[in-house]
């Protein structure tokens, strides 16, 4: 089964985009913890719909940032904790010019319940937040 993957190029610096994903709240929205280094852990919620927590298990400055979510709770689906032991990767590459970021969710597929509501989220948070975040300096992250 495929994973949710999302692509986009920006002419930003693989750097720039890196220091964008880090800085979670400004594109996604409030947490609760830290995400600047390996081991850092931090709560995501969406009113009482969503709540997840991850840990940040791999950085390379200008390359990767990878988390693990180690806990979750989806109020909209039968199971709950569909996220839980999922990773999320956002890979970092420079061809040409143009920095490419590809993010992939492993193991939200369509066969789970959340796949439409969820890809729908990340291709906003993803697609549009972060990619604007490090275009124009300003997210769209929840309030």
């Amino acid at each position: 089964m495929q994973s949710l993957t999302i692509s986009f190029n920006c002419s930003q610096t693989p750097m720039a985009l890196y220091e964008a994903i880090n800085n979670v709240a400004a594109w996604w929205g409030p947490v609760n913890g830290a995400s600047e280094k390996v081991g850092d852990e931090f709560i995501y919620r969406h009113a009482d719909i969503h709540y997840s927590k991850h840990r940040v298990t791999e950085m390379v400055p200008g390359k990767k940032v990878v988390w693990l979510t180690v806990d979750s709770q989806l109020n909209f689906v039968e199971q709950k904790d569909e996220w839980t032991g999922n990773t999320i990767t956002f890979n970092i590459d420079e061809q040409n010019g143009f920095t490419t970021l590809t993010f992939t969710q492993q193991n939200l597929t369509p066969a789970m319940e959340c796949y439409e509501a969820c890809s729908g989220a990340w291709n906003f948070y993803v697609g549009e937040s972060l990619r604007n975040l490090a275009a124009l300096g300003q997210g769209s992250p929840d309030k």
